[in-house]
């Protein structure tokens, strides 16, 4: 029976795996191919919301492609070659594609912002046709990716969300034009989206970039961790302490401590990984000594209130 069971397990999580990965291949066709209509329509149309938008697309496609290949390749395990593994082929896809989103944005900037004093006519109309049939397919990319429960569906969910508000406005710039010759309206709205990608690809960008240059992991406060090492009982004082990030997820430390007196090295190693467990610390490289050291160095911490 319990065979039975686990063997039905493992058929329902290959099942959902295989449709994760239909559902996110249908977003990145979708993304592709109406990022090259896009632009195809954005210079027709003389629009450089639509430019805006299609940067936009291509970013998301190029990321859901990146993503979804690096995060098989991460899943390697260690070898001669990557002594660490292959966690961070998934950084490589994170930076590839902040670098092609903040590119394309300012692209978009330096196209867009001399037409805000010297604005262009552009197709309302064919605005108006390209707007309702991609608020339907981003929509419908949306929905399917709402019915998957992993973490890769609920993030390209929101991509699809943001592209739905994106052409939202689009519509309503469309409808403002045929009433009126506001035709500044497409170049401010394509600097909305080309400073809305950028607000969120430059801090993406940055936090890779602090992962690959091994700074302190942002969630890990390190005088705080250093204070909680030498306040354990059988810890005298740290001489060592190096912490980094392998993936932006997992960290891994190198510790040098010296004991307090007559303390068990086994117990000692044993509640000092239980500490960095709590930082999410999945591989640690511990050197003991006993007391007799002092002549080591004293690291100092700061005391938060």
């Amino acid at each position: 029976m319990k065979i039975k069971n686990k063997a039905s397990k493992n058929h329902k999580h290959a099942h959902l795996d295989a449709l994760v990965a239909q559902n996110v291949t249908i977003v990145f066709l979708l993304n592709l191919c109406f990022a090259l209509i896009e632009f195809i329509f954005g210079f027709l149309f003389h629009s450089t919301a639509i430019l805006a938008d299609a940067v936009h697309d291509t970013g998301d496609a190029v990321a859901i492609g990146l993503a979804w290949f690096f995060q098989k390749f991460s899943q390697k395990t260690e070898d001669q070659r990557f002594s660490f593994g292959y966690q961070r082929f998934n950084l490589l896809g994170a930076s590839l594609t902040s670098v092609i989103l903040i590119t394309g944005s300012f692209i978009v900037l330096f196209e867009a912002v001399p037409k805000l004093f010297n604005p262009q006519p552009v197709a309302a109309t064919g605005m108006l046709g390209l707007a309702i049939f991609a608020i339907l397919a981003n929509g419908f990319g949306a929905w399917l990716l709402a019915r998957g429960s992993s973490r890769n569906e609920s993030i390209l969910n929101l991509h699809a969300l943001e592209d739905v508000l994106g052409w939202l406005g689009v519509l309503l710039v469309s409808v403002v034009l045929h009433f009126v010759p506001w035709y500044w309206l497409d170049p401010l709205l394509s600097v909305l989206i080309a400073l809305f990608i950028l607000s969120k690809a430059l801090p993406k960008f940055w936090g890779t970039l602090r992962i690959l240059l091994e700074s302190v992991p942002e969630n890990v406060d390190y005088s705080d961790l250093l204070y909680q090492l030498e306040n354990l009982p059988e810890v005298r004082c740290v001489t060592q302490l190096l912490i980094w990030s392998i993936d932006g997820e997992q960290n891994a430390a190198m510790i040098h401590i010296l004991l307090a007196d007559q303390q068990d090295f086994t117990e000692a190693k044993i509640a000092i990984r239980k500490l960095l467990a709590q930082h999410k610390v999945c591989q640690s490289a511990i050197e003991l000594d006993e007391t007799k050291h002092e002549h080591k160095v004293h690291l100092k911490y700061e005391k938060k209130y």
